[in-house]
């Protein structure tokens, strides 16, 4: 197994690093982007209400450890079926690595309260979130895995991954389990992380027969 980073993923991790640390540091108590994360939480808190809370407040009971959990166990099990060596040792990657890097790591580093008035008993840090973190990189792993099987399907995957993600962030705003930079910084951890994983799942670059050299690594 190498490591084999595409020219703009050179670019792409120390972005999200930076992005994680400016986040942290933009939302100080007191900070205009602190003050937006209350603004936008009282906001949702005030528009939404009866059927469409209720329905968000199931979405995110439904996207919790346990569910997420099962959804990666069916898909294990799919890729084991298949015979996808490779695309079973990236999705193990990409989810259970998301996890420790979230709770065990960046969770304890930068000891972010949970924002105050939550609809639903909750503990640990918040920041960043680890559902926005874990969704990323779970179901994005699996638009890369499944788009390369079946390309032609790549978009559709693409866009029901995005729809997915965003429901599950809304959810995760509307109990108040989370700030909305605790989502994007969540989404900064997911990213980098899928794209460490993807650096280890693709091949290498084929060599040049006349120079000896490798050429340049193209997407999936």
């Amino acid at each position: 197994m190498g490591f084999h980073l595409l020219p703009r993923e050179r670019i792409l991790l120390p972005g999200c690093l930076i992005v994680l640390v400016g986040l942290f540091v933009a939302v100080a108590p007191g900070r205009p982007l602190a003050l937006l994360d209350a603004a936008v939480l009282d906001w949702l808190g005030n528009h939404f209400h009866g059927l469409v809370g209720g329905v968000l407040t199931q979405v995110y009971r439904a996207t919790g450890v346990g569910f997420t959990a099962v959804l990666v166990a069916m898909a294990l099990v799919h890729l084991l079926r298949r015979r996808w060596w490779k695309d079973l040792r990236l999705l193990v990657m990409a989810t259970g690595g998301i996890l420790i890097l979230v709770d065990l790591v960046f969770k304890p580093l930068f000891s972010r309260q949970r924002p105050p008035g939550s609809l639903l008993p909750l503990d640990g840090h918040s920041f960043p979130s680890g559902h926005a973190a874990g969704a990323v990189a779970f179901y994005f792993a699996m638009v890369v895995i499944l788009g390369s099987h079946h390309p032609r399907q790549r978009r559709t995957l693409a866009v029901v991954a995005c729809a997915l993600v965003g429901l599950v962030w809304l959810s995760t705003l509307y109990v108040r389990a989370h700030w909305p930079t605790d989502l994007l910084a969540g989404a900064a951890v997911g990213l980098a992380w899928l794209t460490v994983c993807l650096a280890c799942w693709r091949d290498p670059p084929p060599a040049d027969p006349q120079s000896g050299t490798a050429r340049p690594l193209r997407s999936p």
